[in-house]
């Protein structure tokens, strides 16, 4: 499917994008020893894909799955709650906002998630520090240099599975901090500095040093001045076509994990238009991936989940916005998913001592998802802790 095809599915709107990067390696060589089980049947398996959706800034979760059947939703936030007469219903209490009716094919099939009051518990009103728990993983009282995802490749150590990464909107490492492409032999892995390169990707000039890392600092490389997406379907599109090209995808043995980051979140003012364009963007894109990836025959092997570092206020402030927050809803989308909604609805009579929506749900639960039941390693391992997988997933 062409660019233009997708583009004339949803209009590009707003929100301008950081440099786009990508990148397909072989398993790293260190790091956490993995399960016999793991590897065992990862090789014979069909590859699986995991697409990372960063709602940068702290996502508002209450606007975006709206309690509309609660009157203390109004009271708190009588300039910018969605009216009732606006709102998707998804059962007698929760809705979504009607920017999101692109997602409403794959609530409707059963294929959407809408997990609540997911968050870490005594986290961080910094950005800084928040994101880095969601990269790492970790506890709010655990700092680690590496992200979750470079801990999960580390268990795959058959040479004949292969892992790929990209990231599209975001300069930042993130879940692939510290990711090691050691002893990478010549052509093993692909550096895309454009993603309108992709179909002839140049696999000559990476860096083939013994130990090339990449870091906060390599995502930083000698590119600036080459084109880049200006929107998050422009993202989206990139990210697709690197799939389809330059990355291993979800051929048999092999796995991928990509983030594409949408950013503008931080909405302290003058949110209810701002928030409505990213919701839009955000459900169109969802909608591209799910066609292309059904086009493929790789929807049923992917696996989409959105994260935010935190959400934001119960109540509003005096400029139409909202601060940062606790607890919010997040989506969970794939051809494997158990569609419907998880966890128990935000009660607004039950703020912390801070005004905050309490923490139900341990964000790290959907990590755990997707390295348990998604790609068949060990989460204990790769979290560093015993964390209970969701329910999510069909066999």
């Amino acid at each position: 499917m062409k660019r233009r095809e997708f583009l004339s599915m949803a209009a590009a709107t707003g929100a301008a994008l950081s440099m786009p990067r990508a990148f397909s390696a072989p398993v790293p060589t260190s790091g956490v020893v993995p399960q016999p089980h793991a590897c065992a049947t990862a090789a014979g398996r069909r590859g699986k894909l995991l697409i990372l959706i960063e709602l940068k800034g702290g996502n508002d979760g209450l606007n975006t799955v709206v309690p509309f059947a609660d009157s203390a939703y109004y009271t708190l936030r009588r300039h910018i709650a969605i009216p009732r007469d606006r709102v998707i219903a998804l059962d007698e209490r929760m809705a979504l906002h009607p920017s999101l009716r692109s997602l409403l094919p794959l609530w409707r099939s059963g294929q959407l998630a809408v997990v609540q009051g997911v968050g870490c518990a005594q986290a961080s009103p910094s950005h800084f520090r928040s994101t880095e728990i969601w990269d790492t993983g970790s506890r709010a009282d655990v700092y680690r240099r590496e992200g979750w995802l470079t801990r999960a490749f580390a268990q795959w150590r058959v040479p004949q599975v292969r892992a790929s990464v990209a990231t599209f909107g975001s300069v930042e490492a993130g879940p692939f901090a510290g990711l090691s492409f050691a002893h990478a032999s010549r052509g093993a892995w692909t550096h895309v500095l454009d993603p309108d390169d992709a179909p002839c990707a140049n696999r000559s000039k990476v860096n083939q040093a013994e130990d090339d890392r990449v870091t906060g600092g390599a995502f930083y490389a000698p590119i600036a001045q080459l084109s880049r997406p200006t929107t998050f379907l422009d993202s989206i599109d990139a990210a697709l076509r690197t799939l389809r090209t330059a990355l291993v995808s979800t051929k048999p043995g092999s796995y991928g994990a990509i983030r594409v980051t949408l950013d503008g979140f931080d909405t302290h003012a003058n949110q209810p238009e701002r928030h409505a364009a990213l919701l839009e963007q955000l459900a169109q894109g969802c909608a591209m991936l799910h066609a292309e990836l059904a086009r493929r025959g790789d929807w049923n092997d992917t696996l989409i989940i959105t994260y935010s570092e935190f959400g934001r206020s119960a109540r509003e402030n005096m400029v139409r916005g909202t601060e940062h927050g606790g607890a919010a809803a997040h989506f969970v989308m794939g051809g494997r998913v158990r569609g419907g909604l998880y966890g128990q609805p935000p009660d607004l009579a039950r703020l912390d001592t801070t005004g905050q929506l309490p923490v139900e749900i341990d964000f790290r639960r959907l990590y755990a998802t997707v390295l348990g039941p998604f790609w068949a390693l060990d989460a204990r391992e790769v979290l560093q802790d015993d964390v209970k997988q969701l329910p999510l997933l069909r066999a």
